[in-house]
Order: C-alpha cells, then structure tokens, then sequence
C-alpha cells in the first residue's frame, strides 16, 4: 500500500496488523492524557513495526503517520502469529530487528548527549539527511518535533534554524 505524507497507518490505542516499511519514514506520535502530543519514534525503511507486539499483540503505542511518501506492506497478525508458534527460528529475526533498534536508538542516544544545542540539532539533521537529502529536515518536522527528539525547546530550535539560515547552511 502507498502512504502520503500526513496520512496516517494506524491509530494509538487500537489492535490490528504488523507492517513492514518498504520505503518512507514514518513518525510515531503519542498523545498524553491531557491531549499533549509527543514525538516517541522514527520508523525508517526495513522495519517491521509495532515493535512492541513483534513476539506478542498488544494495542498500538501511538499513531503512525507517514512523513515521507511510504511503500507500507501489511503482515496479517493473525498468520504472523501463528508462524512464530510454528517455525521459533523467525524468533531469531525477531530479535535481530530489534537489535537493529536498539542500535538506531543508540544513535539518537548519541544525538541526545551532544555538548551543544547546536551539536544536538546537526547530529540529527545529518542522521535523517541519509533518508530524506536533498529535503531539509524542516520538511519533514516541525520545530516542536526537532525540540522534542533532541531534547530542546521549539524556541531554542528556532534560534538555532535561524542561526544556520544566516550562515548559509542548509536547515
């Protein structure tokens, strides 16, 4: 299936299908009790997600919304499911997926612990720079979205755009 960017996969709080990402990326978006939203996740092309119900089902996180146009391929739960009760070795894959995971977000570990505000917003644009050049990263998130994967506030972020445009960089 295609997924246009701001179209939305599935929606927190409901159950359904597994999904592989063929291309695109996707953002995670989880709203708090108060109606807060907040960026938990970057699901980037050859993931199989929710990462969360890989082994086991459980209602989605969050709700996935496309930030790129995305080639998204549904895995019937059901007969996913049923394949890890009949072949354990898919375990094996299941768990080098989430290795996988695991090492993106030890990069934006990474990204996080950056010195500077200024380190914080470069390390990051050059991590999605590998999926969405020649796009910017404001392309694609918004400043609110940057301020909440780095760890800054959409101020600061603002600052900081403002500061590469007047240098001449690409924001």
């Amino acid at each position: 299936m295609l997924l246009h960017k701001g179209e939305v996969l599935f929606h927190q709080g409901d159950r359904g299908e597994l999904f592989h990402v063929r291309s695109g990326l996707l953002k995670i978006v989880r709203v708090h009790e108060d109606g807060h939203p907040v960026l938990v996740n970057i699901i980037i092309p050859d993931e199989t997600i929710p990462h969360h119900s890989l082994i086991t089902p459980i209602p989605y996180h969050g709700t996935a919304i496309a930030l790129t146009t995305c080639e998204i391929e549904r895995l019937s739960a059901a007969d996913w499911y049923a394949e890890l009760e009949r072949n354990p070795a898919k375990c094996l894959g299941i768990a080098r997926l989430l290795q996988g995971k695991l090492r993106l977000m030890q990069q934006r570990i990474d990204q996080l612990t950056q010195v500077t505000p200024a380190a914080k917003l470069e390390k990051l644009q050059q991590w999605f720079a590998a999926y969405i050049a020649p796009a910017a990263l404001t392309d694609v998130l918004t400043q609110d979205e940057i301020g909440q994967l780095i760890g800054l506030r959409r101020e600061t972020v603002n600052r900081l755009l403002r500061g590469q445009q007047s240098k001449g960089k690409l924001v």
